[in-house]
């Protein structure tokens, strides 16, 4: 079983920056991606930024230029560097891995989730 366990919230004045970590450990064959996504209160959760194996990377265009993630393979570690914060970037933010894992049948896809991070900007 895979689990994530993120870290790196907490509250930042607007213009400050924030650094998210997520790490990945359990029993995998491989991890194909990971990413971010946030919710807001009363908002759908979202995706806030993406990277695959290949270090292909995905972003929602609310934080392009502000916003960058990178992933370290090795330690199945995947960071989220928040620079520019605005209060609109206030929500809890999960790290979600997209992991191959080993079962008694074969290998199979399987979704992960963290358990989530609160980011809180002030104006």
């Amino acid at each position: 079983q895979v689990q994530l366990v993120e870290s790196g919230g907490g509250l930042v004045q607007a213009g400050g920056s924030l650094r998210l970590s997520c790490a990945a450990s359990g029993s995998m064959f491989s991890i194909n991606s990971m990413g971010w996504y946030r919710q807001a209160p009363g908002k759908q959760r979202e995706l806030v930024a993406a990277i695959t194996s290949g270090g292909s990377t995905n972003y929602a265009g609310s934080v392009k230029g502000r916003f960058t993630v990178s992933g370290d393979t090795a330690k199945n570690t995947v960071y989220l560097q928040m620079n520019s914060l605005k209060p609109e970037d206030t929500a809890v933010y999960y790290c979600k891995a997209d992991a191959v894992v080993g079962t008694v049948t074969g290998l199979r896809s399987s979704e992960v989730w963290g358990q989530g991070t609160l980011v809180t900007v002030s104006s």
